[in-house]
This record gives structure tokens, C-alpha cells and sequence, in this order.
């Protein structure tokens, strides 16, 4: 028979129609003798499916399965998509929560850092749909502009084929059929982790409507004079021929030299020179300056005259003083190359020196250099410092460690350079960026951040936004051929809308060219999260469905080259934030705090470690983090959550085993007819069901406020910590008191119980671990619904906070027991007798829980007593204190064999005294005290203080055995 999707199987019965319960088969129960009054029920059961759970379905129930199979969830992730449950649904709800995806590389693997944005992304979103908001997760990909160009290139250079003979038409075309081909794998990886995104409105910045959208943003601002055109400093990577981002820079620590080169003064003597310290002497051709400081009194009869620069057949340049320089740097000499250093490159333009370029874009030496024009930059320095040597120019050469900037994708050395680009001026628009965080338009989480977000726009630098490549968003400026680029150039849309407004400019016969170079990928990315909602071709009313979205999750390191331009887009092209608040997550590092690196070979691949221990191990894991903060990622921890995810499985194996069977009707009718939100209902619930639902509704409250605040490290521990040590420790196992002790009327407060707080518990988990909590919710009875789209549980429930202490003390008294149980070495199925002492208040309600203390703690059910009063036999007893007022003698008859528990003491004693005389024998050695490592002596004296802590225990507890064999001969 067919099933819909979370329709019920029909039963034959009318009743059970009614009630509506899973149908599955019944075997007769079996019990086995436990002790005097215990036994197990057993039932094997076969669920009848709920969307095509079981045999060959999408679902496994625990009571087939030995544990959770992580292959599992690909068929379930299938489901939830098949289902359309990723789309916003504006039937419950129209508040929407929508998150923009921070767009990964098209040419991405994924890595833990993609792990760690998917994970928080949806859990945020998963709680919000379960809120009832309608929730949209916009995915799409970069197209990575560098990146791609570069892997693409490499991939012709394996075919011998160069970029060039192809062309640039050609190229893209080649490059884009790399992308339907490859470029779906980061998405699919991504998929893996879990994330629910509405994957049919994916995007990618190369899409026909984001590119109207990077457009029409260049025209707007070129209109309003923010775009402009001009030379000036960029990161010029010589390999990819293109100025790079700072963010695309990466800095390393490398073994270099610091040169020492004379310059010799103008007009003086042989001994009227200075000396220079470098690190790139064949940066020496596009020297303008030399700088002292102007304190600095071994320069200052310099200052004013020329020096004479090296190697440049008497090319002088003036020796300037400026307080920029420090002179206890080096040789407190400073040459200005403005061309080629970011820093002399601000101090020229201060002091209004020229500025020279002396290298060409593929990192060789211009026709400034002379006669080293041509060489390689790297080679030219070889030849130029031998040649100084040899001119007796060159004053030494020492080893020092350079921190060398190089390009993150194709890994050469950057090269500051002075290049014609287009620039977007950044101040205006940065003002009102910082006006949004002052006024609270927009919120930055951590909060510290704020401060350095502040601090980035205070000081805001022109942002150079093109890039000299083929692949990407083609400038939107066309020039006319014959005149110069400068003075005469056309911003528009298109190249129809520009030959019209070359024509009305110009007249009719005129030829225009577009600019070759491309936008910086920063550009369009900073347009993202309106973008992607269709501005600025989409409707207004349409566009604010979604606009603002409600926050941006992403990596701190990228605060300013991408949240910040967001924002700064976002208001000037829509008038408001583009988002509420901003949510940053710090980086995964490994178990020693190290970055992952491959040098370092410590990077963890997401893919393997969910092969090992399973998505909702490593989402759980990465979640356990601080906003901000950075996270070490360890296999221990990924054990440790893989094991909760099998107690989470256990738990619910041993629900499903300890329902009633479909045929009792009677049974299923008391399980419904609990009513946990009703404050009557609570107060008259045993008190292990009043204290574990009372927990519950506490912590549904705590956690809800966690999610709200986005402390989702803080959600996570407190659903961990009430699922295993409340629910799980203690709670299932005081109701097998009830579901093992025979009558269906005691065991139903139990069931209703448990499923319940079950139910709950995978509800507040499951944004963290989507899979096992949907196949564990839907092996449960009467699933009406999925649980990625099921209601969040209500807060403010009732509670019944007496209820916690009376508990408290319940499981004071039980661990007491089994301390001295465990002191006492009982044998575990061993039961003993014990005399609870108490008031009158106490006794009552500890003695209505009398199977559950017995069941917790061992104890014979049978000899169990409750007085006011310590028993006739107190002194031969073992005597506990729980709590103020409550009190327990175990007889210690009950619990060993008093003779020989003693002999076994007496040996202990004797052999702890020899070793323990030893340590103070060595102590005492003024030879051992005075020669030995002071931590060796220090180690043998806190073994001297342990060793007699546990002597004067072992003794106290022989002494109070032979007192109680002396007490009992006395008796007799």
C-alpha cells in the first residue's frame, strides 16, 4: 500500500483509526526476574512507514538498526529537498528570516572554514523556520575572478596552450564550460554538511541579473563622481599581470638580506657619504630622496645637498629630513622609492617628491634601470649588488628575516607598484556605514568588533577595483578609438547604450573600444545580499519580501574587505543596512592552536571527518565555539559528540521499546490524556516526572533566549548537558522503576514522560544535528509532520521549581549510596539494606519514590526503611549524610565480609607505611634535598603528602571497622 507523505497507515479498528497511532506488530512480553519485585518487558516491533521510512525507505528506525548509519544522510538531505521544505512558506507566518550565503569560490574544495559558516547559517535558520517565520538561505558561488583564470590557464598549459593564443573571447568560453563541468562541487559538498538552502534560487555572480546589478552599481557611483581613474599604489602580482587585493596578499616570515650601500654625497669629500640599509637594492634606479631624521645629528650637515644614487652613471637626488624616519632603524638612512613601497610611495606624495617606476608588469627592470633593463628583478639584484663589490660601493651584506608578501594564488613575491586603475572614493560612503552602527541600524557580534570596524572606515583608503584579467565583470567604460583614454571615455550599461552616447558626443563616425580589464571580485561581492534578491530589476514591493535580510554570518578576518563594503553598497543603493545584525566566527585551528596549513600538514578535511564520525558530530563540534573566538579542533572532541549522537540513538531505541503495543488502546488513551502545559497537570505528576519536565520547560526557555541572542555555544552545552546527565543518567533510569514494575497504569506517566521530553529534546537539537534527530523523530508514533518544518516547543510552560529541590535531595541520597558502594567495593548486582533518616516532610515524599532509590541505588527493596530516628544498629552501620536532614545508615554486614575486609586493610596499611617511610627517607637526605632538580624534589614531596592523605584514610577506615567488630562483640 502506498503512503503519502507523512500520511498514516490505516488500521482495521476504528479506535486505533482515531487515535492515529504508527501501526506495527506485537509479540507477546517475556519477562526475566531482575530481583525480588523487577523484570524487563520485551516487545519486537515493526513500524508500519511514514514517508517511506523502513525497508527500502528513507528512514531506519532504532529498533532495527545497532546505531545511527551516516549513510543515511544523503537519503535524508534527498528527502527534506524533494519535499521543497528548504523554500520559504508564508502560511505560518510572515516575519521572514532570510540569510545571504557568504559565496565560496567557485574553484572551492570545501574546508573547515566553509564548515564552520554552513553549520552556524543553518542552525540559524533551521531554528527560525521551526519558529514558524518563513525562512530563506540564499546560496550561490563566486566566480573568483584570479582563481579561476588562473586554474583554467593551468589547465591549457598542460595542453601547450597559452591564454594569449587563444584569445580573450575564446578563453572565457573555455573557461566557462570549466564551470558547468567543475564548478558544481563546492555546492554539492556544502549539500553534504546539511545546509538547507532554497538551492532553487541559487546564484552566481556571473548570472545575467547580477551583472545587470554590477552594472548599474558602477554607473550610479561613476554618475555621482565616487569612480574615478588614476595612477597610483597597488599590489601588482608580476605572474598574473593584474593588481591584487590586500586581502589576497598573504604575508610570510622568509630568510632574506638587508643590503648596505653607499651613497656618496654631492660635492664632498671620498669620506661624505651615507650609508643605506635594503632589502631590494635594484629598487635603487627609482630612488627620488634620501631621508635623515631631522634629530639626528650625525646626518644634519647633510641635509639640503644632493646625494649621488649608485650605479646611475651620477643621477642626484636631494637629501631631505623628514621625522618619519627612524634612526635607530639600520643605519638611520632611508632611500625613497615611491614606485615601489607602499610607505615612500605616501611620503613622496606628502613632501611632493616624483616618482619613478623602474619595473615592468612582468617584474623585469624598465628602461629607467639602463643597462639592467630587462633583467629579472630577482636576477638584477644578483648582478647590481656584484657589481657594487666590485665598485667598492657595497658596504655589507647580512642575513635578515624579511616578511615577504606574496600572492595567495599564484604564490609569487607581490611587487608594490604604481599602475593606472579605476578607484572607487570610499569616505562618503564610509561615513554613513558608521553612522548605522552608532545609530543601532546595524549590530556587530562580538561586540568588540565594533571598534575595529570603526576604526577601518575612520581611516578609509580610494578602493582600487580593477583587475587586469579576462575573466569576470568587464568595466562598463568604453573608449574612443583615437583619443586619448583619459580625457575621453564613455561610462554606460552597455555597448549599444555607449555607441548612442558616443555618437551624440562625438557624431556618428566614430569606432569605441570597451576597457579590457575587468572588477575587482570584491566588487560584486559587495553587492551580494541585494543582488541576489533581484535589484535592481526586481519590483520594490517584491524586493522588501526579503530586504533587509536578517544577518550575515561570516569569518572576522573578512570584517572590512566584505562586510564593510556590503553595508556601505547596501545603503547607498537601497537606502538602509543591507542586513540587522552581523555575526562573526573565528577560525578552526587544530588541537595545538596552530592555523591549518598543508606546510604545517595539519589540515583536517570535512569530507573524511564526516566519513569518520559524521555530520552531526562535526556540526556539534564546530558549534561548541564562541562568536569571535577561534576553535581547536580535536579528535577527542569529535569522539566525544560522536558518542552523543549514539546516546542520543540508545535513548530513543529504548523509547521505542518501551511504548505500549498498537492494541492497547487503553494504554495510548492515558499517554494522550498527559498534559504537560498545564500547570495542574504538572503538580500532579510523580516527582521524578515533575522534576524532569519541570528541567525541561526550563530549559526550552534558557535555550530559546540562547538562540534569540545567537550564544549558540551556550545552546549547545545546555541541551548536552540536560539530555546526558538529566534526561539520560537519571530520568530513564528511574522510569524503568515504573516500565519494569508490572501495571500499565504506572508505566503510562512514564511513557507519556518520556516521549514528551524526547520529543522536545530533538526538537531544540536539531538545528545542530539535523540528521539524527529527523530519523530518530520519525521513528517515534503519530509523526504527522517532518521535524525540520515541526513547531518550536512553547516556552514559558509551567514549572514547579520544588519540585528540583525534592530531587535534588533524591539523587544526594542515591550518589551517596553509591560512593560508599563503590568505597565499600559491593558488587554491582549486590542489593543492600538501608534505614533513610529523616523529618517527617522529607520522609514523605522520599518514601513514595521508594522503587526509584532502590532501582538508582542498589538497595533492597524489601529491607528499604524511612525513620525520623538514626536504627538500633547505627554504630555497625555505614553512616551517609546527603543533604541537611537527610541522613543514611547502610549496615555493613550488608556490604562486605568485616574480617575479611580487615586482613585485606591491615596488608594495604602495611605496604602503604613501607612506601610512604621511603619518600620521607628520601626527604630527609639533606644529599637528595640539596643535589636532586628542584622538580624532581618537588614531585617526590607532593607524592610524600598523597601517599599519607591515603594512609590516614585506610587507617580511619580499618579503625572503624574493628570499632565496629568490638561493638558488636559487646553486644553479644
Amino acid at each position: 500500500m502506498a503512503v503519502s507523505n507523512f500520511s498514516l497507515l490505516s488500521s482495521s479498528c476504528s479506535v486505533c483509526s482515531k487515535l492515529n497511532p504508527l501501526l506495527f506488530s506485537s509479540q507477546p512480553r517475556r519477562r526475566i526476574s531482575l530481583s525480588r519485585s523487577y523484570y524487563i518487558r520485551f516487545r519486537t516491533r515493526r513500524f508500519a512507514t511514514v514517508a517511506g521510512m523502513g525497508d527500502g525507505g528513507v528512514f531506519t528506525s532504532p529498533e532495527v538498526a545497532k546505531v545511527f548509519d551516516f549513510t543515511a544522510e544523503e537519503r535524508i538531505y534527498k528527502w527534506w529537498e524533494s519535499q521543497g521544505y528548504f523554500k520559504p512558506n508564508f502560511e505560518r507566518g510572515s516575519d521572514p528570516f532570510v540569510v545571504s550565503m557568504p559565496p565560496p569560490n567557485v574553484t572551492g574544495s570545501l574546508h573547515m572554514g566553509h564548515a564552520m559558516f554552513v553549520t552556524l547559517e543553518d542552525i540559524m535558520v533551521r531554528y527560525n523556520r521551526m519558529k514558524g517565520r518563513p525562512t530563506l538561505w540564499l546560496p550561490g558561488t563566486d566566480h573568483a575572478g584570479i582563481a579561476t583564470q588562473l586554474v583554467v590557464e593551468r589547465m591549457l598549459a598542460e595542453e601547450g596552450i597559452k591564454r594569449a593564443d587563444l584569445g580573450r573571447e575564446e578563453f572565457t568560453k573555455r573557461v566557462w564550460e570549466w564551470k558547468e563541468k567543475y564548478g558544481g562541487t563546492i555546492t554539492n559538498q556544502i549539500k553534504r554538511l546539511g545546509a538547507s538552502c532554497d538551492w532553487t534560487r541559487q546564484r552566481f555572480t556571473l548570472d545575467a541579473q547580477l551583472s545587470r546589478a554590477v552594472v548599474e552599481a558602477f554607473v550610479r557611483l561613476h554618475d555621482k563622481g565616487l569612480i574615478y581613474q588614476g595612477s597610483y599604489m597597488v599590489n601588482w602580482s608580476p605572474k598574473l599581470q593584474t593588481a591584487v587585493s590586500d586581502l589576497e596578499v598573504e604575508y610570510s616570515e622568509e630568510p632574506g638580506a638587508l643590503y648596505h650601500i653607499k651613497y656618496r654625497v654631492a660635492g664632498g669629500s671620498r669620506d661624505d657619504f651615507l650609508t643605506i640599509a635594503t632589502t631590494r637594492p635594484e629598487t635603487l634606479f627609482g630612488d627620488t630622496a634620501v631621508a635623515v631624521n631631522p634629530e639626528d645629528e650625525r646626518y644634519s650637515k647633510y641635509i639640503g645637498k644632493m646625494a649621488i644614487v649608485p650605479m646611475t652613471f651620477g643621477r642626484h637626488v636631494p637629501i631631505i629630513s623628514d621625522k618619519y624616519v627612524d634612526k635607530d632603524f639600520g643605519t638611520g638612512v632611508l632611500k625613497i622609492s615611491p614606485g615601489h613601497d607602499h610607505n615612500d610611495y605616501l611620503l613622496a606624495r606628502k613632501l611632493g617628491l616624483p616618482i619613478l617606476n623602474v619595473m615592468n608588469k612582468d617584474g623585469t627592470l624598465n628602461e629607467v634601470a639602463g643597462l639592467y633593463s630587462g633583467l629579472d628583478r630577482f636576477e638584477a639584484r644578483k648582478k647590481l649588488w656584484s657589481e657594487l663589490e666590485e665598485t667598492g660601493l657595497a658596504v655589507k651584506k647580512e642575513a635578515y628575516t624579511m616578511r615577504v608578501p606574496r600572492s595567495q594564488r599564484g604564490g609569487e613575491i607581490i611587487e608594490p607598484l604604481v599602475s593606472k586603475q579605476w578607484f572607487v572614493t570610499m569616505e562618503p560612503l564610509a561615513e554613513k556605514a558608521l553612522q548605522a552602527v552608532k545609530k543601532g541600524d546595524l549590530t556587530i557580534m562580538p561586540e568588540r568588533f565594533e571598534k575595529i570596524y570603526n576604526h577601518w572606515l575612520s581611516n578609509i583608503k580610494d578602493w582600487c577595483i580593477s583587475r587586469q584579467l579576462w575573466w569576470g565583470h568587464r568595466i562598463p567604460v568604453w573608449y574612443i578609438v583615437g583619443k586619448k583614454c583619459e580625457e575621453d571615455y564613455i561610462v554606460a550599461r552597455n555597448s549599444e547604450e555607449a555607441l548612442e552616447k558616443a555618437h551624440a558626443k562625438y557624431g556618428k563616425n566614430v569606432e569605441i573600444y570597451q576597457d579590457p580589464d575587468v572588477l575587482d571580485t570584491w566588487f560584486s561581492s559587495a553587492l551580494w545580499p541585494f543582488s541576489t534578491l533581484g535589484w535592481p530589476d526586481v519590483s520594490a514591493e517584491d524586493f522588501k519580501k526579503f530586504y533587509p535580510t536578517s544577518v550575515l554570518e561570516t569569518g572576522h578576518d573578512i570584517l572590512f574587505f566584505w562586510v564593510a563594503r556590503m553595508v556601505m553598497m547596501g545603503i547607498e543603493f537601497t537606502g538602509t543596512v543591507p542586513f540587522s545584525n552581523v555575526y562573526l566566527h573565528g577560525l578552526i585551528r587544530d588541537s595545538q592552536g596552530r592555523k591549518m596549513s598543508k606546510t604545517l600538514g595539519n589540515v583536517v578535511d570535512p569530507l573524511d571527518t564526516i566519513k569518520d564520525y559524521g555530520t552531526d558530530a562535526l556540526r556539534f563540534t564546530l558549534s561548541l565555539g564562541t562568536a569571535g573566538q577561534d576553535l581547536n579542533l580535536s579528535t577527542e572532541r569529535l569522539t566525544s559528540n560522536k558518542a552523543f549522537t549514539n546516546k542520543l540513538w540508545n535513548a530513543g531505541k529504548f523509547l521505542l521499546q518501551n511504548l505500549p503495543p498498537q492494541s492497547d488502546l487503553s494504554s495510548w488513551r492515558a499517554i494522550q490524556d498527559y498534559k504537560f502545559d498545564v500547570e495542574e497537570s504538572l503538580v500532579k505528576l510523580p516527582l521524578p516526572e515533575c522534576w524532569v519536565v519541570t528541567k525541561l520547560h526550563m530549559l526550552i526557555d534558557a535555550v530559546t533566549m540562547s538562540y534569540d541572542k545567537f550564544f549558540f555555544g551556550d545552546v549547545a552545552r545546555e541541551i548536552y548537558d540536560f539530555f546526558w546527565a538529566d534526561f539520560a543518567d537519571w530520568y530513564i533510569e528511574a522510569s524503568k522503576a515504573r516500565l519494569y514494575n508490572g501495571g500499565d497504569s504506572v508505566a503510562s506517566v512514564a511513557q507519556a514522560v518520556l516521549l514528551h521530553v524526547f520529543e522536545c529534546i530533538l526538537k531544540l537539537l536539531h538545528p545542530f544535528m539535523p540528521f539524527v534527530t529527523e530519523e530518530l523523530w520519525q521513528s517515534l508514533p503519530n509523526r504527522k509532520e517532518a521535524l525540520i518544518v515541526s513547531a518550536w516547543p512553547s516556552t514559558s510552560l509551567p514549572r514547579q521549581a520544588e519540585s528540583v529541590k525534592k530531587f535534588e535531595n533524591l539523587q544526594a541520597l542515591t550518589r551517596a549510596i553509591r560512593n560508599a558502594r563503590a568505597e565499600y567495593s559491593v558488587e554491582p548486582a549486590k542489593r543492600i539494606s538501608a534505614s533513610i533518616v529523616a523529618n517527617s516532610d522529607v520522609i514523605q515524599y522520599i518514601s513514595k519514590e521508594k522503587e526509584v532509590l532502590a532501582l538508582l541505588s542498589r538497595l533492597d527493596l524489601q529491607n528499604v526503611s524511612f525513620t525520623e530516628s538514626a536504627p538500633g544498629d547505627a554504630s555497625q552501620s555505614v553512616h551517609l549524610v546527603a543533604s541537611e536532614g537527610l541522613e543514611a545508615y547502610l549496615p555493613l554486614a550488608d556490604m562486605v565480609d568485616i574480617s575479611a575486609e580487615m586482613l585485606r586493610l591491615e596488608k594495604r596499611v602495611a605496604k602503604m607505611q613501607i612506601e610512604y617511610d621511603g619518600l620521607i627517607a628520601r626527604l630527609s637526605s639533606p644529599s637528595f634535598v640539596e643535589k636532586a632538580p628542584e622538580d624532581i624534589v618537588r614531585g617526590v614531596r607532593e607524592k610524600a603528602a598523597e601517599a599519607e592523605e591515603k594512609l590516614t584514610l585506610t587507617r580511619n577506615r580499618l579503625a572503624f571497622l574493628q570499632s565496629t567488630v568490638l561493638v558488636s562483640n559487646q553486644a553479644q
